[in-house]
């Protein structure tokens, strides 16, 4: 069943915008009684069939609306390092939305190289993933921090940083995040965080982490990490 971006939906009617429509209509030639599902962004599924496939505006009468669908227990932030190559960063923000990411900072730090993000690129492409991969809550996407700002705020859960050091004792990410409990993970630019990023992170109650003995790409380590903290909570 097709998944439609809906915003602002209200009521039991909902008009899809004129780029969802043209999509419905002329690209998967849905017509008049064909079911679809909308995501609020906010956490809530509808389940409806169409009712006027107009390409200017397609209609859309709401029958069942799912609160909360497929909440989880747990929230995770991943602030990482924007890349030099912006498409590997994209990248990263696509498939961590579809494994299950909350949040998102681009953080910048001593190392890297080029600070900025197309942000509204970056949000057309988190309601992409999140329709693909059918979750109803949209990902927050900040705008971009100086680390000392970031790890200064206070944050709630495990802090952890996933780092390269080797002048460091590192915990394995498995021993230090628990199912069930918020996560804020922080993952460096090429060349990893500078000796002391991490150890003022590590006097904020960052807790310094490893993912595993191979040496990751940013983009990599921060999916990997995202998928740690998922497996993590589908054990039982």
């Amino acid at each position: 069943m097709q998944i439609f971006y809906a915003p602002d939906i209200t009521g039991d009617k909902y008009t899809l915008d004129e780029k969802e429509s043209k999509h419905s209509v002329r690209v998967l030639r849905m017509k008049k009684g064909a079911p679809v599902r909308l995501i609020d962004g906010k956490g809530n599924l509808y389940e409806g069939v169409i009712t006027d496939p107009k390409p200017s505006g397609c209609s859309v009468e709401i029958l069942n609306v799912i609160n909360d669908f497929e909440k989880r227990e747990y929230n995770l932030h991943i602030a990482i390092s924007p890349l030099k190559n912006p498409e590997r960063f994209e990248w990263f923000v696509g498939k961590s939305v579809e494994i299950g990411v909350d949040e998102i900072t681009p953080l910048i730090c001593r190392n890297t190289e080029k600070p900025g993000i197309k942000q509204e690129r970056l949000n057309n492409l988190i309601i992409s993933s999140m329709k693909q991969s059918l979750k109803a809550r949209m990902s927050i996407l900040n705008a971009p921090y100086l680390f000392s700002n970031f790890i200064n705020r206070e944050r709630q859960g495990i802090l952890m940083i996933a780092c390269c050091g080797n002048n460091i004792i590192r915990r394995w990410i498995g021993d230090v995040c628990k199912k069930g409990e918020s996560a804020v993970i922080l993952i460096g630019p090429e060349g990893d965080f500078s000796d002391d990023e991490i150890e003022e992170a590590a006097a904020r109650g960052y807790i310094p982490v490893h993912l595993g003995p191979s040496r990751l790409r940013t983009e990599t380590a921060g999916i990997a990490a995202c998928h740690s903290v998922y497996f993590i909570n589908q054990s039982k």
